[in-house]
């Protein structure tokens, strides 16, 4: 019998990436700012060509 609790056998993907973020984190940070920069700005383009 293994010493993991059964409900929760692993670490989920989202508590990995809070992991890893917390461990990188400006660069993280920088990223995800470009990100959603970029995202925005996208919808913004898309919001003008379609007026």
């Amino acid at each position: 019998m293994s010493n993991s609790p059964v409900t929760e056998p692993k670490p989920s993907y989202v508590k990995l990436a809070m992991r890893n973020m917390v461990r990188k984190g400006g660069t993280s940070m920088k990223h995800f700012a470009l990100t959603a920069i970029g995202l925005l700005a996208v919808l913004v383009g898309l919001a003008y060509l379609t007026h």
